[in-house]
């Protein structure tokens, strides 16, 4: 019966990830048809984009501490509730930049109750020697959400409007609330925070501030070749001859949904042979290929694909080991607040890489772009190193 349960906890968490990261990634993929019809700057264009982050980094250590201290099943349904009605709003009556960029803004905010939470929920279930392949199975949703989302919204944008697409992937949100909170229960031996704040002794934590680094490398290096991947493509000389305006946007989908198995991999293996080792293993791979991809655009049609997707896959091993790995060096009552810190850790380094990366763009093309996502692998890397030498290992 328990192992059901699990099951079931783990099946409802993720399908409420899924259906609110469609709205994380919704606006990106049909970000063209929205400026030509706002006729919006590149800046513009950037800030609506921006205000969905900086809602999320806004609210991302209240909702952690809020899942420490009361039922992460209820912050999950309001977040995912809360998501999905700003979204919607956008497709229906956004007008121009100030009202959408408020919109998104809203809907980055309560999407904050949904991801963290939803890993502490899943953590309270599985034991430390399963816990790897449930975390990893779970944040493997939320690549597969951002890939299939830009999948549904470019195959809707292209068959009617933006406005279609950007409803038909926010929808899903709203029905997350009655199989959490029904279908659901709080573990009965979970331990919660009885504190009035949050609790920054996990600070102290060697173990802890190490993976954290490791993991903000990590997101460096993921969301850099996320922001930068579809303008690559478009560029190469294998995808220019072919003429179609949607193929590269689906080989974006399909490489971060590649990503979402890279998860569910790198998960698996960090139980069998110990999340350190996965994770050094990991960073190694995507930290070479991302020195080098920028210097493949000439290659033909199939090989580029065939890396590409082959690039997601490996650049997403190291995250739910990563995570895993923060549930077990801090108390079980500060899971929350630690995934939280993490998180708004990990995703402040995605404002900074793409600029990184453009600028190294302007002066001297991607063939040096692409090594500044490489070198945030590399330090990823020594501070795995690090984090060995504190786990005394």
């Amino acid at each position: 019966m328990e192992m059901r349960e699990r099951r079931l906890v783990l099946v409802v968490t993720s399908v409420a990830l899924f259906l609110s990261v469609l709205v994380w990634f919704n606006y990106s993929a049909v970000l063209p048809l929205v400026v030509a019809e706002w006729g919006l700057s590149g800046t513009e264009a950037g800030i609506v984009f921006g205000a969905f982050q900086a809602g999320y980094l806004l609210a991302i250590l209240p909702a952690g501490w809020l899942a420490d201290r009361y039922s992460p099943r209820w912050v999950i349904a309001v977040g995912a509730t809360g998501t999905a009605v700003p979204s919607l709003a956008f497709a229906g009556v956004a007008d121009g930049f100030l009202l959408g960029t408020l919109l998104r803004f809203l809907s980055g905010l309560f999407v904050a109750g949904v991801y963290v939470p939803g890993m502490r929920f899943v953590s309270d279930w599985f034991p430390g020697p399963v816990r790897g392949k449930a975390l990893g199975l779970y944040i493997g949703t939320f690549s597969l959400g951002a890939g299939l989302s830009f999948v549904f919204s470019t195959m809707a944008a292209e068959a009617v409007d933006w406005r279609l697409a950007i409803a038909v992937t926010s929808v899903g949100a709203l029905f997350v609330a009655p199989p959490m909170l029904l279908l659901t229960r709080d573990n009965p031996e979970r331990t919660r925070s009885t504190g009035g704040g949050l609790d920054y002794s996990i600070l102290r934590n060697r173990e802890y501030l190490s993976a954290v680094c490791v993991y903000s490398f990590h997101n460096w290096e993921l969301f850099g070749v996320r922001n930068w991947l579809l303008a690559f493509l478009v560029a190469a000389p294998a995808f220019a001859s072919v003429e179609s305006a949607v193929l590269p946007g689906l080989v974006v989908g399909g490489m971060i949904v590649a990503s979402g198995f890279g998860n569910v991999a790198g998960g698996w293996l960090s139980d069998r042979v110990g999340r350190p080792r996965t994770i050094a293993a990991a960073l190694g791979a995507s930290t070479l290929v991302s020195a080098v991809f920028g210097l493949l655009g000439r290659l033909p049609l199939a090989a580029l694909v065939a890396i590409t997707v082959g690039y997601g896959f490996v650049l997403a091993m190291d995250s739910a080991p990563t995570s895993t790995l923060v549930t077990e060096v801090v108390a079980d009552e500060h899971v929350g607040t630690a995934l939280s810190v993490q998180s708004l850790a990990g995703f402040s380094t995605t404002v900074v890489s793409p600029v990184v990366f453009g600028l190294a763009l302007d002066r001297a093309g991607y063939a040096a772009a692409f090594p500044t996502l490489a070198a945030g692998g590399f330090v990823g890397l020594l501070s795995v190193g690090v984090l060995v030498r504190a786990r005394g290992e």
